[in-house]
């Protein structure tokens, strides 16, 4: 392991896994099982679903190689992944290019629709679950990791069937130019680290410095514009290796529903976000203005989105939380609509959708098959409402099992972060 690698690792491992006793693990898991049979979350999948999984990890590299006639052939374009550094699987990666007149961004996302389409079992499994549950110390797939971790996971040095999204972008606007979405080959450079990600940005001799430079360059950029635009930023600190894997996936997310939309007027899954009522963000600004050592720009109010965004850069930390939640307080929930219009609001995007998490969103599983086959599910308008549905059971349940860690007297947080290891009662009560 590199020294970055190490030094994220001691950072998020703390001082190691979060020791409980056997008595409090029965307890936890006594919760969970309550929890996943209230919000109907199935923890295990069927035997033919991992059955059908395990036999479609078999033979890959003959598979991949009969592929590459049909397929662009990227595996010469400098490409790396950028994940938590407790990430079980990758799914997007990223290579940029900068030309005399434009900028080239592709967005390289697994082809998990190679392996799970409507003809099996895995389809009806990720149907009936519609996304992955994270709990902390805990994870509930949507796809069988026995598939999602190997196979679908683009690892650096290993050929591995993407669906790319190529966007050329205008220089000045980053506006696009071009956006081509098509079947490829990729072969992952390295997997980095976010940690790992800051400190290329940090030293210029370090592999994928050039790279990581450039496309956080022009993250940065398109984060300015978002927000020069009226996007809502809620998190206004967030690291440059963060920005710049949320700015690409967000173009690349929006490039898909444009082609979608526009240039094939077909349904998808997309995700619309009502915006609040004028008196519902009056409330909240009002509420904001309150707070001690905050003022909200006298010339921002006109749209509550700068006022927020402006705020939040001038805040004291201490009143961040309160920020935020005040604005959280009087947004409608996103949801899936089989029609954009309504747009997104606190993106500010007239047209939005997802396409850059298939093996943990149902949403970007089935928009992968539309953009792929330009064949859409004639239940879609059902599965748009069973991927609202089951997000909105995944929030809650994961609400209540960080509630009940408290009332147990264990930090969420540090259990997400570190994972957890049972001990004898002796020892644990000596650690709790």
């Amino acid at each position: 392991m590199s020294d970055d690698a190490q030094a994220e690792a001691g950072t998020a491992e703390g001082q190691g896994p979060v020791e409980i006793s056997e008595d409090l693990a029965r307890h936890l898991e006594n919760k969970r099982e309550d929890l996943f049979e209230k919000f109907e979350i199935p923890d295990g999948f069927p035997p033919e679903v991992l059955e059908e999984a395990k036999e479609r990890t078999d033979g890959v590299e003959a598979e991949i190689q009969d592929e590459i006639d049909d397929r662009k052939d990227l595996r010469e374009l400098t490409t790396w992944t950028t994940d938590p550094i407790d990430a079980q699987d990758f799914d997007d990666a990223i290579s940029i290019e900068e030309r005399e007149d434009e900028y080239v961004l592709w967005v390289h996302i697994a082809d998990v629709t190679h392996y799970v389409n409507p003809d099996t079992a895995m389809w009806d499994s990720a149907v009936e679950r519609a996304n992955t549950v994270y709990l902390p110390g805990y994870t509930i797939h949507m796809l069988p990791p026995v598939l999602a971790e190997t196979v679908c996971s683009l690892v650096p040095n290993e050929d591995r069937l993407a669906h790319t999204v190529e966007m050329h972008l205008d220089k000045e606007t980053l506006s696009y130019d071009n956006i081509e979405i098509y079947k490829s080959v990729i072969e992952s450079d390295e997997r980095l680290t976010y940690s790992q990600a800051e400190n290329r940005l940090e030293d210029p001799d370090a592999p994928l410095h050039e790279e990581n430079k450039l496309v956080h360059q022009v993250a940065d950029r398109m984060h300015e514009i978002r927000k020069e635009d009226g996007s809502l930023v809620l998190n206004p600190a967030r690291d440059r290796a963060h920005t710049i894997i949320e700015e690409c996936m967000l173009k690349a997310n929006k490039a898909v529903t444009h082609e979608l939309m526009w240039n094939r007027g077909v349904s998808a899954m997309y995700r619309v976000h009502p915006q609040p009522s004028p008196d519902e963000w009056s409330e909240a600004l009002r509420e904001i203005q309150d707070l001690d050592g905050v003022s909200i720009p006298g010339s921002t109010w006109d749209d509550p989105r700068k006022a927020v965004n402006a705020t939040l850069e001038e805040a004291p930390a201490r009143q961040l939380d309160k920020i935020q939640w005040a604005v959280m307080k009087v947004m409608p929930r996103a949801k899936y609509m089989d029609d954009p219009f309504g747009g997104h609001h606190a993106l500010n995007f007239e047209i939005y959708g997802h396409f850059t998490s298939p093996i943990r969103r149902l949403s970007d599983l089935i928009n992968h098959w539309i953009v792929y086959q330009n064949d859409v599910p004639v239940n879609l308008v059902k599965l748009c409402d069973r991927a609202s549905d089951k997000q909105k059971d995944a929030e809650q349940c994961e609400r209540e099992y960080k509630n009940f860690l408290q009332e147990v007297g264990l930090d969420p947080m540090a259990v997400n972060n570190r994972g957890i290891e049972v001990v004898d009662d002796e020892a644990a009560e000596k650690t709790l």
